[in-house]
Formats: structure tokens, sequence, C-alpha cells
């Protein structure tokens, strides 16, 4: 079949030839009512009966995959698409650098492999489990779908973990499949295999960072993975995050608009003082200082997910090539990091400092630091909006040893600047710098859906341009009665 095209030729879509592959289809059909009772159970609550303008892909070509039209969520049609083979890929990194890229796993690595491959496939379900409760409070229609559209799109990402673990790890994969669906967001017993994934995303301020911030991890992750020596890996990382793409965009847009609509409210009051706190909400927009410490609580929640600065494990995973680093082929080295050094922000004598350490190890510092640079383009871009409108106000991003809770600063106080400070000194001034009850009080105040075609919430504009060329006032959710 043209690996280009998507296939409905069984009960699963899919570029991979599932119709030849009996004992594969089979075990995904045998998984597939289980992950519907999960959707159904987990998913978007409240509007499973509603029709949704939704995207679904049709080809993986990335000039134009996608075909959008009303469907149901739980009629979407999810499946497995991988990008296209490329002829006589070679291993990029590792030790197997320059090496035919492997269609089956080395047994070696079997381990190894497996556990980047369940890791990834944990946090897909769980960010929907996050989100479901949000549909309810959407600012929009368009916003509204928008969440569904991220919804179904990180389930499918389940869908290509799954196929994995089916296809290349028989029944440890198919054991891992079910406990991908057993598992829960914030669950005591059963949580999320990642800190981040476990936390509550209780506003539609927190969905726009977290699909900002917390979403940009993801793409870092993929396309570490999309250089995988172990070609089925890579494919399906490779069009994941051609949808990725999509989900930052939301976050990103979404804060700008946020920001937008508060610095509009405030010149209509004659309001100059970005700090004037009490006046602003009672306009009922988000101030843009609880703007910051929202930005400061999931930047910070997001960089904890690139796990210690310092990391065997990635080492080793570089040198199997399994998973390399944020564009490998694009960096101008040996590949192989056998001498080099990276330098890596460690506590020295009471201060954050940058000291040189093994590339090899630093793995994770490194994509980190990709990671913090490409999140400051769109604060970058925020900042244009506020300075436009004539506010004094400036969003930053602040110092990655601060609110830390995994690697070198992990349960240190160090202060948005930078600063080493003491329990008491950190207590007395975290409202300052990360969201308070009574901010998120606030949020919470704002939080009433708005289902009519074409209006807004008051505390956030509306978009520029909406989805596929369609009109502002689009029923973009047609939600059941």
């Amino acid at each position: 079949m043209n690996e280009l095209n998507v296939s409905y030729d069984t009960s699963i879509p899919n570029n991979v030839g599932l119709a030849d592959d009996r004992r594969v289809l089979k075990a995904l059909e045998k998984w597939h009512p289980g992950y519907l009772d999960w959707w159904k159970t987990m998913g978007p609550e409240g509007f499973q009966e509603s029709m949704v303008y939704l995207r679904t892909a049709v080809s993986v070509d990335p000039k134009g995959w996608a075909q959008f039209g009303y469907v149901k969520m739980p009629e979407y049609r999810w499946g497995v698409l991988l990008a296209p083979q490329e002829e006589g890929r070679t291993i990029p990194f590792g030790n197997h650098m320059g090496e035919p890229v492997w269609q089956e796993i080395p047994g070696e690595y079997r381990a190894m492999l497996r556990r980047l491959v369940v890791i990834q496939g944990d946090t897909e379900p769980a960010s929907v489990e996050q989100q479901r409760h949000l549909g309810a409070t959407a600012p929009s229609l368009y916003d509204m779908r928008n969440l569904f559209q991220v919804n179904v799109e990180e389930a499918r990402h389940l869908w290509a973990m799954v196929y994995l673990l089916q296809k290349y790890f028989g029944s440890d994969g198919r054991e891992e499949s079910a406990e991908l669906l057993r598992r829960r967001s914030g669950d005591v017993d059963k949580p999320r295999m990642l800190g981040a994934f476990n936390e509550a995303t209780p506003d539609w301020l927190s969905f726009f960072m977290f699909t900002y911030f917390t979403d940009r991890d993801g793409k870092m992750q993929l396309e570490s993975l999309a250089q995988s020596g172990f070609d089925p890996l890579s494919r399906t990382c490779r069009f994941m995050l051609t949808e990725e793409a999509h989900h930052m965009f939301v976050g990103e847009s979404g804060i700008s608009r946020v920001v937008q609509r508060t610095c509009e409210a405030m010149k209509e009051a004659g309001i100059t003082d970005p700090y004037d706190i009490e006046a602003i909400r009672k306009l009922g927009v988000i101030d843009l200082p609880t703007v910051q410490k929202k930005a400061n609580l999931h930047y910070t929640l997001s960089l904890d997910l690139f796990g210690s600065e310092i990391s065997t494990n990635a080492a080793n995973a570089f040198n199997a090539g399994l998973k390399g680093r944020y564009q490998e082929t694009k960096i101008d080295d040996d590949h192989r990091l056998l001498d080099a050094t990276y330098p890596v922000m460690k506590l020295i004598d009471g201060k954050p400092t940058l000291v040189n350490e093994p590339a090899l190890t630093a793995i994770n510092m490194r994509l980190r630091d990709d990671y913090s640079a490409d999140a400051a383009k769109g604060v970058q871009r925020w900042n244009k909006v506020i300075s436009k409108a004539g506010v004094d106000f400036e969003l930053t991003l602040p110092h990655t040893a601060f609110h830390r809770h995994i690697g070198e600063f992990a349960n240190i106080n160090v202060t948005p600047d930078g600063e080493l400070v003491d329990n008491e000194s950190f207590s007395r001034q975290r409202d300052r710098w990360l969201p308070s009850v009574e901010d998120g009080e606030y949020i919470a105040s704002l939080m009433k859906g708005c289902m009519e075609p074409g209006k807004y919430a008051n505390w956030i504009s509306p978009p520029k341009v909406a989805i596929d060329n369609l009109p502002g006032d689009f029923e973009f959710v047609q939600i059941a009665a």
C-alpha cells in the first residue's frame, strides 16, 4: 500500500499494512474495547455525544494530511500512522553510527527501548485525563474545539506507542499496553509515571500553559526519539510531531489572547499600573503578574520532565542509538561524544554555576537548554503584544534552578532570579512567584462556559484567524441536548 495514504480496510485506520499483519491487528482489536472504555470514562466529560469539527488524518503527506468534518469523539478514527520510510537511512549517532537503521529491535536493547516507548506512551492519555473537565468552562466554541482536537490527537499518540508495543514486544508489550489504560493522572495508587502529568489542570489558563510549556517538552522528546536507530519508532515520532505543532499553537495563541484582552481592558479603564491587581481584576480579566506566576509554575514543572542534568540512562540510550539529541543531524560534532564536554548548571559555593561535564552524560542538560531557548521565543511574542498595547510589563522565564523537584536543584530554595535563599525567605515570598490559593480562586471565578457561536468570554480575545479558513462565528461544536 502507499505509505502516504491511510487505509480504512480494517477497524483501525493505518498506513502500516495491518490487513496483512493479522497477529498485530488481532492484538489491537482486543485492546480497542478497553481503550474506548477508558476514553468514555476519562475523556472529555459531558461532550461525548456532541458533534465536533475535528481534523482526521487521511494521509501522512505533510502538505495535506488532514481533512476536517463533524464527528462524535468516541467515533473518531484513531489509528496507526507512521511517516514515510527513508530509503537508505543510517543510524545518525552513538556506537552504531553509520550502520543501517533497524527494522527489528536488537535483543540487547529490548528492555531499554521498551521503557522509552512506555514512558512516552504514558504521557499521552495522562494529558487527556488532566483536561477532561475543561469543556464545561470553555471560553468559546472555538476554544472548546481546540481542546477536543488536542485530546483526540493525544489519544492517537497513545495508539502510536501501543502499536509499537504490540508489534515488537510480544507478551510484555501487551501487558504494558494494558497498564497504560490502568494508570490514572493524579491517582494515589496508580499514578502516571512522570510528575507533571499528575498535576491538576483546573482552568483554561492552566490548559494554555500546559499546551505551550509541557507539550513543548513533548516536542523535544519526540524530536530526540525521531533520531532513533530503531526506524519504526523514528517514523512514528516524525508523524506525531506534525500533530504536536498544533497543540503548542493552541497554548501560545491562547496565552497571547489572554494577555491581549487584559491589556485592552486596562487601556479602556485607564489603568496604567499592571500591578494594580485589585483594579484589574474588577474588570474580569487576568492580571499580568498572575500570568507570570502561572508561567513560572508550568515552565519549571516541564523542566523536571527532562530528568537529572547528569544521566547515565540518557548516555546509554545515546550510545545504543535509540534516542538522540534535538535535531541530531544538524549538530556539528562527531555524534559519538567520546571526548566532548558540555556546560552543566550545578550548585557551587551556594551559587548556581556552569561546570563543564562529559557531554555524553549531560545529554539531558543539552536537551533542556534547547527547550528553554525554544520556549523563550513564545515569551518574546507575548511581550510584543504587551509592548504594542503600551503596558509597562515584561514576561520572563525564571532561572532554571527555581522551583525544581528533580535534578541538581531539587528541593533547594532559589528565587526566579537565581538567588539561593533559606526556607523562611522562600515561604514568605512564594506567593509573589507562584500562583496562590487566592489566584486560583480568582481564575476559577472567571471560568464560565461561553457556548454561543461567535461569542467569547470577557477574559480572552477572539483569535485573529479561525481554523480551516472558517469565520469566527462558525459552530465549531454542536452541543448535544
